[in-house]
């Protein structure tokens, strides 16, 4: 599958619960929406990505990626330790200048 270069690199990171690298895939001004609750900058994307790792620790197996004018789509499996788990989610991504300027995480 051949995935941009940022969304790679995201996708390494998660999978090495490395969030500086994780949190350095998105702009400065980045917006994530995932659970139903919003994560805006790159200090709380960090945060954010921080405990998900610590609670969850789950990683990624990217399943499908599709793009289009208005976004991205990557489709993976989830694996760690939450309810229903392993499970299918869809990134709805938007790229702007090489980085992740909005994530929504839907499943």
């Amino acid at each position: 599958m051949n995935l941009p270069t940022i969304v790679s690199k995201l996708v390494a990171a998660q999978n090495q619960f490395d969030s500086e690298t994780y949190t350095g895939c998105f702009a400065e001004t980045a917006i994530v929406h995932d659970e139903g609750k919003i994560h805006q900058g790159k200090a709380e994307i960090r945060k954010w990505n921080e405990h998900s790792n610590e609670e969850y620790h789950a990683t990624m197996k990217p399943l499908k990626y599709e793009s289009s004018e208005q976004e991205d789509l990557l489709t993976a499996e989830a694996d760690g330790n939450f309810p229903g788990s392993p499970a299918v989610l869809k990134f709805h991504l938007v790229l702007e200048n090489e980085l992740i300027s909005s994530l929504k995480i839907t499943g």
